[in-house]
Order: structure tokens, then C-alpha cells, then sequence
């Protein structure tokens, strides 16, 4: 009996947040157009019936970068981003608030699509799913095409996919051709499409370890395809050596995770360069209270309650430290859950810089009420 190779299919909605914001206003379409920042207003209808937009230059506050058109992003303007450091790039780019209840409303409408077509789906976040397309008889372009125009039909937006033997390639092709891109690719293309671009294209290789691979000569992904397992360990210890080497031959074994019961919950990010507790204390403050908010969200959009919260620390030499703590009670209220990271975060050492930083919820409880109004807090964070 012959086994099927599988078919793994990323899906990424293009500019999500953008795109929908683009969708209530399609003036703004080809415009550098920022989403973020807590005291952004909404457009200002003038008497002639035009609408008045805030720019970057206006911005006053701490608030960082949720997202932003392709248009802002070749300006250099990418998400966790200060708002005002990126005002000095683009003084006249338009800035909009976010609107997760939209968001949210859009990811059901898009998923949805996608499920009544191909129902073995991985729930990623709000904007990305992956899909197992290996037992459909269907030509994989013709498939593919079949689910983008799904969701385009749903939601009038594009998205990406990227379809190859397993996760991590998967990933990987949803972005080569964005937006709107069909990637598909097998293990025979991965030494002439994957390895000549750039480590950073792999999930998991962030701004910190492509830097110190670059000190090492190595730039691409057939480089790290060609080092020396004993090198890379010396560099970067065992297990994230025999990773790197794996996936730089595109080796993923993870499967799609499409049981229905969620063991746990999380949100994380990698900065675009280190930052320290005392030093960037606001801008840290402010990525850490986002995240807690959009796990918030993310709990309420599943119906689930979390017991537990914790929060995931990787340093600058790459050690990654977790702390958490049981709660007295389930919620998926933001502000409880970020006082409860906060007294997590206080349990771990400071004194390093940070490359990535993450909060996560687990021991979950199903709960078909979400209505909980979602209170947020900035508070104070990263006290040393």
C-alpha cells in the first residue's frame, strides 16, 4: 500500500487588519495606512461629507504599530513598532484604531469558507490558519485556487496560501508571493526555491539568531543547510543546532492540529532588536499589555476560560525562561489576565535583554458565554 506524501496547506490573510479597515474606507487604498495606537481616533466626517484622517505626525502616546498596508511597510513601518519613532518615515501616513471586534468578525467569515471546502483546519490566530489537504482527490492548484476564491467570495479580501509536504514549507510559500499568492512546492524544489533566501524566512530564525548567523557567514538557507553540525552546536547549543540543520532541509514532521479540544492558548512576539527591561521599558509595556489583549480576545473568540497564565522569555544567547500561575478563578478578562502575567514577570530575571517575549493561557475550560466586557489596562510593567 503506497502512502500518501501530505499535502499542508498556510493560509494568510494579506495586511488582515488593514485590509479590513481598507474595506469601511476604499479611499485609502495605495495609501501608507498604520493601524495602532491607543489614542487614535476614527476619521472625522467634515460638512462637505469628506473625511479628515489622523496622520502619524499628529500621534501622541506610547502606542506601537498593530499592522500596516503593504504601501506603509515598504517605508519601513512594521507591526510592535513605536508609533512616534515611525512618525519621522512617514509624517503623512494615515492612522486608524484598531477594531478587533471587526477583526474577529472577518477570521469567522474567512474560516468558515475555508472549512466548507476543507474542514481539517489548525487555528493559528485571528488572520492565519493551516489546512490538511492530503486525502482530496482535487489537483492541488485547482484546490488551492477553490479556497482563495471561497474567501474572497466570504469577505471581498485576499489571502495567501502556501501548500508543501509539511508546516514549516507550507509557512514559508504562503509568503514568497503575498499578496494574493499561490505557492506550491515539493521537497524536490527546496534547493532552488527555499535555499537561496534568507534564513529569516524560517519560522523561528528572528532578527537576534539571523545576526549571529550572519557573523558566521551565513545569509541564506542553503548556507545553513551546508554547516557543520558540530559548528552550529558550539554557536548555539544542541537542540537549536540539530533544529536549525533540520529545518534548513525542510524537515517538519508536526502535524495539523485539528482536534477540537484546545489544550492551550498563546500569543508571542520576536523584537526587531533586543530590548532591555529599564531601557525600553515603555515600548515593552506597551507590547506586553497587546499581548494580553489579543490572548484575551483569542479566549473569548473560542469560548474558553483559562486557569492558568504564563509568560515565555527568550534572551539575548537564546535561553528561554517560563513563569506562571494559577488563577482563583477562570477568566478570559484581559485585565486579569495581564496583572496575572505581570505577577509572573516579576518571578523572572531582567537583568539580560529580551529577543522575544510571549504570554500563554492553558488549563482551559469551555464557556459558551463571551459577551465579558474586555476591560484594558497599561499599568506599570518590567519593574527591576
Amino acid at each position: 500500500m503506497s502512502i500518501l506524501q501530505r499535502r499542508i496547506a498556510h493560509l494568510d490573510m494579506d495586511a488582515f487588519y488593514a485590509s479590513v479597515e481598507l474595506l469601511r474606507y476604499p479611499e485609502l487604498r495605495g495609501q501608507p495606512v498604520v493601524i495602532g495606537g491607543r489614542s487614535a481616533h476614527q476619521p472625522r466626517v467634515l460638512p462637505d461629507g469628506t473625511k479628515e484622517y489622523s496622520r502619524l505626525r499628529d500621534y501622541v502616546g506610547r502606542g506601537v504599530v498593530t499592522t500596516s498596508t503593504y504601501e506603509a511597510r515598504a517605508l519601513g513601518i512594521f507591526s510592535a513598532m513605536g508609533i512616534m519613532k515611525m512618525a519621522h518615515l512617514a509624517p503623512d501616513a494615515i492612522l486608524l484604531p484598531t477594531d478587533f471586534d471587526a477583526y474577529r468578525h472577518y477570521s469567522k467569515l474567512f474560516k468558515n469558507a475555508v472549512r466548507s471546502i476543507a474542514p481539517l483546519i489548525e487555528d493559528r490566530g485571528i488572520d492565519e490558519i493551516y489546512i490538511d489537504l492530503t486525502e482530496y482527490d482535487e489537483a492541488t492548484p485547482a484546490l488551492a485556487q477553490r479556497i482563495k476564491d471561497a474567501v474572497r467570495d466570504a469577505t471581498a479580501l485576499s489571502c495567501s496560501i502556501g501548500v508543501a509536504p509539511n508546516k514549516l514549507l507550507a509557512k514559508v510559500c504562503s509568503d514568497l508571493e503575498k499578496p494574493n499568492g499561490l505557492t506550491i512546492l515539493g521537497y524536490d524544489d527546496i534547493p532552488e526555491r527555499i535555499w537561496p533566501l534568507s534564513v529569516r524566512k524560517i519560522n523561528g530564525i528572528g532578527p537576534k539568531a539571523s545576526e549571529k548567523l550572519a557573523g558566521l557567514g551565513i545569509l541564506t538557507v542553503g548556507e545553513l543547510a551546508k554547516a557543520e553540525p558540530d559548528f552550529l552546536q558550539t554557536h548555539f547549543g544542541r537542540n537549536y543546532a540539530a533544529w536549525l540543520l533540520n529545518v534548513s532541509h525542510g524537515q517538519d514532521e508536526r502535524s495539523v492540529a485539528t482536534s477540537s479540544e484546545t489544550k492551550s492558548i498563546s500569543r508571542e512576539t520576536t523584537f526587531e532588536r533586543d530590548l532591555h527591561a529599564r531601557q525600553d521599558r515603555e515600548m515593552l509595556s506597551q507590547i506586553f499589555t497587546d499581548l494580553c489583549e489579543r490572548l484575551a480576545g483569542d479566549l473569548k473568540r473560542k469560548g474558553y476560560l483559562t486557569h492558568k497564565i504564563g509568560i515565555k522569555l527568550r534572551y539575548t544567547d537564546f535561553r528561554i525562561v517560563s513563569r506562571d500561575v494559577t488563577l482563583p478563578h477562570p477568566t478570559f478578562d484581559a485585565a486579569t489576565i495581564r496583572r496575572a502575567a505581570g505577577e509572573c514577570l516579576k518571578r523572572a530575571p531582567l537583568e539580560q535583554k529580551l529577543r522575544l517575549l510571549g504570554v500563554k493561557a492553558s488549563a482551559l475550560t469551555r464557556h459558551s458565554e463571551t459577551a465579558e466586557t474586555d476591560h484594558r489596562v497599561q499599568g506599570d510593567l518590567f519593574h527591576c
